[in-house]
């Protein structure tokens, strides 16, 4: 198998611990593609991000990611080169830390900065926040940001490291529709900038897969259910099972949305 223009590759993976998490899992996502990854609660989608930043160690298996395998490399320094925006990320920001100190924090992989600032890291981490369009939340502390201004913050902060995957595992959670809306195209803009990592997006939700995201997987009981280009993928029928209740995908200018039939005919 080619491994040149692999991102992540992912062969015959299982993850037990009192109970089977992940089974049989085969993936591979590709330079150039950008996924999004599906399934209902349980289905296997947190536990397989954490067995891919080497939190959830595999029973069997082999997990490649950026040309580096799991067991022969460091995963701490591969975490360097991987930017995650993630809840437990943002649960354990200093409140009264600015943005640009955040950003900065990304580039050592580590929660809360201390020490004096490197003027070459407050150039880059002005720049970052200017091509994140907050260069004017600069100076403000975390506990004065809202959830949205928070969420583009801490893509600041992943791509501080110069990241080539960036995960963003559930990033809409918490923000009301206006806002959801608007960080969902600011992540269109960034993955269209020249040099932007590959992209993967963990959600509950078919509106958030907007058209940027190229690929799409479905997990389902801890297997993968369907994988591959988010046409041929993202129906109707693959969703009921996923969701194991009758659902109606619907697609309109490029964004998909979601209803659910009841038992008793009504649409919910």
């Amino acid at each position: 198998m080619k491994t040149g223009s692999d991102v992540i590759e992912v062969n015959a993976l299982r993850v037990e611990r009192e109970a089977v998490i992940l089974e049989s899992i085969d993936w591979r996502v590709e330079r150039g593609q950008h996924w999004a990854i599906l399934g209902a609660n349980g289905s296997g989608k947190t536990s397989l991000l954490r067995a891919l930043t080497g939190y959830l160690p595999p029973t069997a298996g082999e997990i490649r990611v950026l040309g580096e395998t799991y067991g022969r490399f460091d995963w701490r320094d591969l975490r360097t080169r991987i930017g995650l925006v993630s809840s437990s990320v943002h649960q354990m920001m200093d409140d009264n830390e600015t943005a640009l100190k955040a950003v900065v924090s990304g580039r050592y992989a580590q929660i809360g900065y201390w020490g004096e600032m490197r003027d070459r890291d407050r150039r880059a981490a002005d720049a970052i926040l200017r091509r994140i369009e907050a260069h004017h939340l600069r100076e403000r502390p975390w506990r004065f940001l809202s959830q949205g201004e928070r969420q583009r913050v801490l893509i600041g902060r992943a791509l501080m490291c110069s990241p080539r995957l960036m995960i963003l595992d559930e990033p809409c959670a918490g923000l009301d529709p206006v806002a959801r809306e608007h960080f969902l195209q600011f992540i269109q803009r960034i993955a269209r900038l020249r040099g932007a990592p590959t992209m993967v997006l963990v959600t509950h939700h078919v509106e958030e897969v907007v058209p940027i995201f190229s690929h799409v997987l479905i997990l389902k009981s801890g297997r993968v259910l369907a994988s591959g280009p988010r046409a041929r993928v993202l129906t109707s029928a693959t969703l009921s099972k996923a969701l194991e209740a009758p659902v109606r995908l619907s697609r309109a200018r490029g964004r998909y949305s979601l209803s659910v039939r009841a038992h008793r005919g009504i649409v919910i």
